[in-house]
């Protein structure tokens, strides 16, 4: 367990009517700044692309899934190298090759899908569309509804930060056997997401069309994009899925399963995959 993922602080315990003092471990959240260092035609340039709100560990993960995701970069190629900025660990840079540059106009897309603005779903899903480079093949996964009652089960024992504090979100990869392939976790789930496909690209695994997501919470349409960003083709969330989740699920031919828990799911898109 890394120190820096969870603070143990005294507080006051109520329960029927009594009081007492004890200690209480909580999940760290703090800001990650992110900077992108890239060419110009005057020389090199530092841009200041996000701050996130984080459970530090895994930051040069993050911050690769992040610029990837949302469309900043076309992938892991860019990327020329990641470190911290001096002994700062809340501020990251990533300096980009000298053939790549960053699509800035992309980095207000998070606040474009998330904001409740009133835009229209069908404009959101239009712009996912022009993001990414992939989805290109339906894929060909399938999977029984057992091992998919076995997911969560398998997520929760290798939850390291979430058995101490109960308060942070999980993102898991499992191969085609329902094998546990990777996990992260994060006070923020899309944090979690990107620090899970961070680390794919740089494993050199993607597209990830042969792999299934779980999602510790719920499904929604910010996940489902960086989720298709990575050309995974199959979603399980513990929890409810968004209307905008599955409009886009269904738009991207993704399988989407919501409610998985206690051997039963909801399959809300994508129903071939599943072996009923």
């Amino acid at each position: 367990m890394n120190s820096m993922q969870q603070e143990s602080i005294i507080i006051r315990k109520v329960n029927a009517g009594e009081a007492w003092e004890t200690q209480d471990i909580l999940a760290v959240e703090e800001p990650l700044e992110i900077q992108v260092c890239y060419s110009t035609a005057t020389g090199r340039m530092n841009k200041n692309i996000s701050v996130t709100m984080r459970t530090p560990g895994h930051d040069a993960e993050l911050a690769a899934g992040f610029l990837f995701t949302e469309g900043i970069i076309p992938g892991i190629e860019a990327i020329e190298k990641i470190q911290h900025i001096g002994a700062d660990e809340n501020r990251i840079l990533v300096t980009l090759r000298q053939d790549y540059l960053p699509v800035l106009n992309n980095a207000d897309r998070n606040f474009y899908a998330t904001s409740s603005c009133g835009i229209c779903g069908k404009a959101s899903i239009e712009m996912i569309r022009t993001l990414t480079k992939y989805n290109t093949t339906p894929g060909s996964l399938t999977i029984t509804p057992n091992q998919l009652q076995s997911l969560p089960n398998l997520l929760r024992k290798k939850q390291e930060v979430f058995e101490h504090t109960g308060g942070i979100h999980a993102c898991a990869l499992f191969d085609v056997h329902a094998e546990l392939m990777m996990l992260r976790e994060d006070v923020g789930r899309h944090n979690a997401l990107d620090k899970l496909i961070g680390a794919a690209a740089m494993q050199q695994l993607l597209p990830l069309h042969n792999y299934i997501l779980l999602l510790s919470g719920r499904a929604s349409f910010e996940l489902i994009q960086k989720a298709a960003m990575a050309e995974i083709k199959m979603i399980a969330a513990v929890g409810a899925p968004s209307t905008l989740a599955v409009e886009l699920a269904k738009e991207l031919n993704i399988t989407l399963i919501g409610f998985l828990r206690n051997e039963r799911f909801n399959i809300y898109s994508g129903e071939q995959r599943i072996l009923l």
